[in-house]
């Protein structure tokens, strides 16, 4: 994380998010920033507390100094989002903590812009030949989404970025439909922002609380996009 990020965060936060393949925590303390990342698709209901844990304890955080919980809210995988929200209101619930739910779209995005980007396209594989996607504008730093997240075909995606500049694009959605690719020759892959870390919440956890955007527990808000869990579970994906 760039310096201007860690900078932005005063808050003791603890980032959770396993709604896609990832597994994700993070910890910021005194602006510095802990995390740990594995990609474990069938583990993360036993990887994630493990990782609690311990980006804790390198932050030399106890639970109840937590200011907010940052949790993943999707959206990704149905199983994966339900792991993040039952964890996060545990963990919250014992010490009354706030929370506050940050998209993956986001997460990927604030990743690109921290590595440089102005303009993100993020977009996650959602099967069934769909995306979820969402666009993104670099506004101090700080990924800020433009119109809405959206699930759809991906032939129905449509660009209100500028394609006259580069726009960076991040995630499986790339992998599942490289077509997406030819939506404008400005359009420049980030490997590294594939998936969305905890990490990357961080920020934009700070920025939300900031905004007034947190909220108790009992108000945590998971986001599917999809209305009704007409989903399949394919072998290894969820």
């Amino acid at each position: 994380m760039t310096d201007t990020s860690k900078k932005a965060i005063s808050l003791n936060i603890l980032a959770l998010d396993t709604c896609t393949e990832s597994c994700s925590a993070a910890a910021s303390h005194n602006g510095e920033v802990y995390s740990e990342q594995a990609d474990a698709p069938r583990e993360h209901s036993q990887r994630l507390l493990p990782m609690v844990k311990s980006v804790l304890a390198q932050a030399d955080l106890k639970l109840k100094d937590v200011d907010v919980i940052a949790y993943g809210r999707g959206p990704g995988s149905f199983t994966g989002i339900r792991i993040c929200t039952s964890i996060t209101q545990g963990l919250a619930l014992g010490q009354e903590l706030p929370v506050i739910g940050i998209s993956t779209l986001a997460a990927m995005a604030q990743s690109a812009i921290d590595d440089g980007a102005k303009q993100v396209l993020a977009a996650i594989d959602a099967r069934m030949g769909e995306v979820y996607w969402g666009q993104y504008i670099a506004v101090d730093g700080i990924a800020t989404l433009v119109n809405d997240e959206v699930v759809s075909a991906p032939e129905s995606i449509v660009l209100s970025l500028d394609v006259e500049q580069s726009i960076t694009v991040c995630g499986t959605g790339f992998d599942a439909f490289p077509q997406l690719l030819e939506l404008t020759d400005t359009m420049i892959i980030n490997e590294k922002a594939k998936f969305p870390e905890a990490k990357y919440m961080l920020v934009l956890a700070q920025d939300g609380v900031n905004k007034g955007l947190s909220t108790s527990v009992d108000d945590l808000a998971p986001v599917y996009l999809r209305d009704t869990v007409t989903w399949q579970k394919l072998p290894g994906r969820e």
